[in-house]
């Protein structure tokens, strides 16, 4: 499959500070790759230095077939970039924003006045539409901001952050504008903070740690590689009073329910199963944590 992104070796310090230290990783075309990783974990970084903005000191990354440092030009191209900070026009008004970009992007102006109002609906904005932008709310700024991305679809979508500050309802309508893109062929690369965004829109998953990847795969393998399910019984005050690993399979299910009723246990009984928050705790864990890196990486 045709690679949308490769890096290798890649490294970048700040000073005294290495923030990303040689790092490997691939995605492929039309992929939703996230990445995940703590504050300081070098996600920006590695954002920054993809889209150009931020040249590494060492190691080599090529993003749409073109080298980052010299192709920069020819990847701007083929790239969108929506950062942490909203990069609205706070003088204009919203669709005046879609086409002015729209119009920079090249399209003319009836169809950079259709692209917007297309997108103003989209983001749910219609009723801001005519509203000055230093007049919005930070949610409304962001799904603005996020709207200028996809003016015209590009072959690679980054999204730092993309839905920081935004409600429910408008992350959900964000998550499937996402799927429509990357099943229309777009690759996105996205950080984000909320371990379920990157669960429900991630192909693979990348966490870094301490500037490298330290796991790697899909959401499925992340969480399997930290523990199977488990049936756990609370007792009344809803404290976990005992745990038993389980296939996950009904007749294991029985089993282990028929262990507890052997034993005259009492209380209330629920499966659990693994998520990312696990998968992230076991990675980033301190070096003398009982749950160690190397049990995920």
């Amino acid at each position: 499959m045709e690679k949308a992104i490769q890096v290798q070796g890649v490294r970048k310090a700040f000073r005294d500070t290495t923030v990303v230290d040689g790092l490997d990783f691939e995605v492929q075309r039309g992929e939703v790759f996230a990445l995940l990783g703590p504050n300081g974990a070098g996600k920006t970084t590695t954002i920054n230095i993809l889209t150009t903005l931020t040249a590494a000191d060492s190691g080599s990354a090529t993003v749409a077939g073109w080298d980052v440092v010299t192709h920069s030009t020819e990847v701007q191209r083929r790239i969108s970039l929506t950062g942490q900070a909203a990069a609205v026009d706070d003088a204009l008004t919203a669709t005046e924003n879609v086409v002015m970009f729209a119009r920079l992007a090249g399209l003319g102006r009836t169809a950079a006045k259709r692209r917007a109002a297309d997108l103003i609906s989209q983001f749910d904005l219609t009723d801001a539409a005519s509203r000055m932008v230093r007049t919005f709310s930070g949610g409304m700024r962001r799904r603005l901001d996020l709207a200028l991305s996809f003016v015209v679809t590009p072959e690679v979508l980054f999204l730092d952050e993309p839905t920081t500050g935004l409600d429910t309802r408008s992350r959900r309508a964000l998550w499937d504008i996402i799927r429509m893109l990357a099943n229309a062929g777009t690759t996105v690369f996205l950080t984000t903070q909320y371990l379920e965004e990157a669960d429900q829109l991630a192909d693979r998953i990348a966490v870094l740690h301490d500037g490298k990847v330290a796991a790697l795969g899909t959401p499925a393998e992340l969480k399997a590689r930290v523990g199977g399910d488990t049936v756990e019984l609370h007792d009344s005050r809803g404290e976990l009073h005992r745990e038993i690993p389980t296939d996950g399979t009904v007749a294991d299910l029985r089993r282990a329910l028929d262990l507890l009723d052997e034993d005259g246990e009492d209380g209330v009984v629920s499966l659990r199963r693994p998520t990312l928050d696990d998968v992230f705790l076991a990675v980033t864990a301190p070096a003398d944590n009982t749950r160690p890196v190397k049990e995920i990486a």
